[in-house]
């Protein structure tokens, strides 16, 4: 899934099963794992698209989910999958983890088709981190970080 560029910071040949297996245990383990299976799944598109995140750790940021990322498979991105998934997340949170008051995430400064779903989602963003991504093609840009929180005004 990470074959378009712009989306996922990470490139195709760096998503292994072992870092696949380690962003899973830790999202199983004190986090959420989500995915979105078409109703009629082929073998070319068994998935449709996938959303993790979990806690960082240290109890002084146990109320935060973080390291969050969402990746949709292009044959279904602009069909309301990442909303879909981002909803069931915050639905997750909302229900069933009191605890958890902020969802956060980071994304690339030119993916605003991204930036403007999160946004009306209710993330806001918090800031620019300048020079952080370096693209395939070498331009160097700014990460928006971003958060949802639980008891928004």
């Amino acid at each position: 899934m990470a074959a378009p560029p712009g989306g996922l910071a990470r490139e195709s040949d760096e998503i292994s099963p072992r870092y696949v297996h380690g962003f899973l245990d830790r999202a199983l383990e004190d986090g959420v794992a989500l995915l979105a299976v078409p109703l009629e799944p082929s073998h070319a598109v068994p998935l449709a698209g996938e959303l993790h995140c979990y806690r960082m750790g240290p109890r002084s940021f146990a109320h935060v989910l973080g390291e969050l990322t969402v990746a949709v498979h292009p044959r279904w991105q602009g069909r309301g999958v990442g909303r879909a998934l981002f909803k069931a997340l915050l639905e997750e949170v909302e229900q069933n983890r009191p605890g958890i008051a902020r969802v956060e995430l980071i994304a690339r400064e030119s993916n605003e088709r991204a930036i403007h779903l999160y946004e009306t989602l209710g993330f806001r963003r918090e800031g620019r981190l300048e020079g952080r991504v370096r693209r395939p093609d070498g331009v160097i840009e700014a990460d928006i970080p971003m958060a949802w929180h639980r008891n928004q005004p």
